[in-house]
């Protein structure tokens, strides 16, 4: 049996002559966070929105569980959950008449939809404010009843969008640990800025832009394969150097190569550079020097991010 919870097939939508998202195909298995990354006006809105079933596609599918998405379809709507960016509360409402009210939209009865608000608000540090009206949470505990909310129905894919935004340091942590306490649990999309996020709770990682898929992979392999690579600064303890030598000496494993004399370092730029740090070791004792301290800056995602998106700045 497939473990592919969702799936887009060429997904397609367009306004007028604005194509919005274009031929997206996109896979997302059980039980993993997927994160869905890129910039203002990439198409993560719309996609998402298609994926939920809130907007219909001009062209392509959506499948859950290997099911085309039907618009109001009721069993498929309870196989997802979506916290969306803006905050959406009923200011009259309190915290627990918030889950109990979603919670019967999902057709739970009251009792049901009480039990299980009583336990999301609990594990979301929030089971003293039970009974407290939603206008008076703070915004990290209001964002924090609206993944509440999003779960109450206990759906199978939950598709949060932006959940740390406007987050103080420590909602940011509980928001946080409580998605990666999701995971295997839940199937989990995520679309964040935030790309140390990102990098923490993703599993895979999908980034579009102009409505289209640029890649796909977990943070991992993306970083070993995109951006400028890991940079490496090793300490040369014997005298003078000469790059040529040292550029000849690791020209199997990169040309990007400098050797900085007044702080006698070498300064190494090379995709999965410290993966390969035994063999730049190795190549350099083999050349006649002698490597001394080491000190590494790790390529990030974000700058996967700027290489495959740019860096000019979007409204």
């Amino acid at each position: 049996m497939s473990n592919i919870v969702l799936e887009t097939k060429e997904l397609t939508k367009t306004f007028g002559t604005l194509t919005a998202v274009n031929k997206l195909s996109l896979q997302v298995n059980e039980g993993e966070v997927f994160g869905f990354l890129g910039p203002n006006g990439a198409g993560k809105t719309t996609s998402i929105n298609m994926i939920c079933g809130l907007l219909a596609p001009t062209s392509g599918e959506v499948k859950l569980k290997g099911v085309p998405l039907v618009n109001g379809n009721r069993d498929q709507r309870r196989v997802v959950g979506m916290c969306p960016q803006s905050i959406v509360l009923w200011e009259r409402l309190t915290c627990i008449e918030q889950l109990e009210f979603m919670g019967q939209m999902y057709d739970l009865t009251a009792a049901q939809a009480r039990e299980a608000g009583r336990r999301l608000l609990n594990e979301l540090g929030l089971e003293d404010k039970s009974n407290s009206l939603a206008r008076t949470l703070s915004g990290g505990m209001q964002r924090r009843l609206n993944l509440a909310m999003a779960l109450v129905h206990d759906p199978e894919l939950v598709v949060l969008d932006e959940p740390e935004a406007g987050l103080d340091p420590q909602s940011r942590v509980k928001v946080r640990e409580y998605i990666q306490s999701l995971a295997r649990k839940k199937t989990v999309i995520i679309t964040t800025h935030n790309m140390d996020e990102a990098e923490r709770v993703a599993d895979r990682i999908a980034i579009i832009d102009h409505g289209e898929l640029l890649v796909q992979d977990t943070p991992e392999r993306l970083k070993q394969s995109l951006g400028e690579g890991d940079q490496v600064d090793i300490h040369l303890d014997n005298g003078t150097h000469d790059p040529a030598e040292a550029q000849a000496a690791l020209s199997r494993l990169t040309s990007h190569v400098k050797y900085d004399s007044e702080s006698q370092h070498l300064k190494i730029r090379a995709l999965n550079a410290v993966g390969n740090l035994a063999e730049i070791l190795e190549a350099l004792r083999n050349a006649g020097f002698k490597p001394g301290e080491v000190n590494i800056h790790a390529n990030t995602l974000e700058d996967v991010f700027i290489q495959l998106t740019g860096r000019r700045l979007r409204e």
